[in-house]
């Protein structure tokens, strides 16, 4: 029985690396198909679906404001930078983008739901259940009146948060804090919607919630001393330690001696 003669080295390597040439044009031009076939037309993005908890957008505006600013096809669509551009539009505060074969988008959108204004007086900035400061249209707002928030920049989520601690406080007596500013020393201001303004002073959530509560227990019985209720006093001052100071419309502390003198 014949054997073989093993072919020389040289002869086996020119073999090995003529095939190795061969996979690797296969691949090459397979790899060019590949990217000739995800650039055709046919995988053009062509419409967006949306889902989620939205009341500002639709897949029509959507594919009006967003779709023009897509780049690539089905394929070759950057997922990431797809989902930044929708996070652009003004009430979206979270997209997820996922691809719909063979040339749509499946987009599921979280709004910013706004609790309150932020910023001084006439500014539009708007401040999320997350105590997050967005702009957005005032102008398409279910409820406009909002409370007023304010306070040093990044500071947001502290000054809802003591927002939502302070008001329950003042609901047995039927006001609402409207304005609520911490200044950049840390003194919290308020102006409730009966117009009466509140200097709360600094100090932690419990220490102001304590001298609210003092306030919102007795309010009604001071006022009534002079004929007045809660909702006609014009300033309070609950910086004092064993106490609060209040003025009042239409009354004066100072007695007929003092009035002739002045």
């Amino acid at each position: 029985m014949s054997q073989k003669t093993p072919l020389p080295l040289d002869i086996r390597l020119m073999n090995a690396i003529a095939s190795l040439l061969l996979v690797a044009t296969l691949l090459l031009g397979f790899g060019a198909l590949l990217g000739w076939a995800a650039r055709l037309s046919a995988f053009a993005i062509q419409g967006v679906s949306v889902t989620g908890d939205v009341q500002h957008y639709n897949a029509i505006t959507l594919r009006a404001n967003v779709m023009p600013r897509l780049q690539g096809t089905f394929f070759t669509l950057d997922i990431t930078a797809a989902r930044k551009v929708f996070e652009t539009m003004p009430w979206v505060r979270q997209a997820i983008v996922r691809r719909d074969f063979p040339n749509r988008l499946k987009v599921q959108l979280q709004e910013h739901q706004a609790v309150a204004f932020w910023g001084p007086e006439g500014s539009s900035n708007l401040v999320n259940s997350f105590g997050e400061v967005f702009e957005a249209n005032v102008g398409e707002l279910d409820d406009d009146n909002l409370p007023r928030l304010n306070g040093p920049d990044n500071q947001s989520a502290q000054v809802l948060a003591m927002y939502q601690t302070l008001q329950p406080q003042l609901d047995p007596l039927d006001l609402t804090l409207q304005q609520l500013e911490l200044s950049p020393r840390g003194g919290w201001h308020a102006e409730l919607d009966s117009g009466t303004l509140v200097e709360l002073g600094s100090g932690s959530a419990t220490d102001l919630l304590a001298r609210l509560d003092r306030f919102a227990k007795t309010a009604t019985q001071v006022t009534a001393r002079y004929q007045r209720t809660p909702e006609q006093l014009a300033s309070v001052d609950l910086r004092h330690t064993d106490g609060y100071a209040i003025r009042l419309e239409g009354v004066t502390t100072l007695d007929s001696t003092d009035i002739k003198k002045q």
